[in-house]
């Protein structure tokens, strides 16, 4: 328990386990806008995992990702730029977030920049802007995949936004959405580029291809 402001990314190689302290940035990292290319709080080495996390304000750009790594048990109190961004170069990575929450996102929770598959589960978020965005403008672009089971959602405005002509595909298991007006997004289909002009929104809901699931896996309440 307790608490630490922390200065310089903690650089992550193998397991780190906070014993859920609460990290604020402090110094250079310690803005909470929504400026792209801001540091982390965390930077994750391919296989590590971070676990028993509490990521307080202001959190920069929360942790990121730099090949395949686990998320467990990370909660956020208040997100900055993005909670966590998978970076990396490989196409068979995995980003594993489990056991977790964040709230208070204007913006993105989970933004995905390199290639790779995005698991998110057993997580709660609430007040948020999306959960997930496969990135709709960085100058490389990848196939991407999102897999989202035990979601509870709470005033959000979309859970997944994906690139339909990179192949993207989002898959959706028991999801539960406090929403009782049904506005929430739940996938929404975008044209990607890699001139970093704004991404065109091609369609929402489910098509069989790209945004997949049915009225059975998301329950409204």
């Amino acid at each position: 328990m307790g608490e630490q402001a922390v200065t310089a990314t903690i650089k992550v190689n193998g397991r780190f386990d906070g014993k859920l302290k609460r990290h604020f940035g402090s110094g250079a990292l310690g803005g909470s806008g929504q400026d792209e290319g801001q540091p982390a709080l965390f930077e994750l080495a391919d296989g590590a995992t971070l676990e028993n996390v509490v990521i307080g304000a202001p959190a920069a750009d929360g942790i990121h990702c730099l090949g395949s790594c686990t998320l467990r048990n990370v909660w956020w109190q208040d997100v900055g730029e993005d909670a966590a961004t998978l970076l990396g170069a490989s196409a068979t990575q995995k980003m594993t977030i489990e056991c977790g929450g964040a709230k208070g996102a204007s913006d993105k929770v989970f933004q995905h920049n390199g290639p790779g598959t995005m698991i998110v589960r057993n997580f709660d978020v609430q007040d948020f802007g999306k959960l997930y965005r496969s990135c709709g403008n960085c100058k490389s672009q990848h196939e991407r995949h999102v897999e989202l089971s035990q979601i509870t959602a709470k005033g959000g405005k979309v859970l997944v936004g994906i690139n339909a002509n990179y192949d993207d595909t989002a898959r959706f298991k028991d999801i539960v959405v406090s929403d009782p007006s049904m506005k929430l997004a739940i996938c929404e289909r975008f044209r990607g580029n890699n001139s970093g002009d704004e991404p065109t929104k091609e369609g929402s809901g489910p098509d069989a291809t790209h945004c997949l699931y049915s009225s059975a896996d998301i329950k409204w309440q």
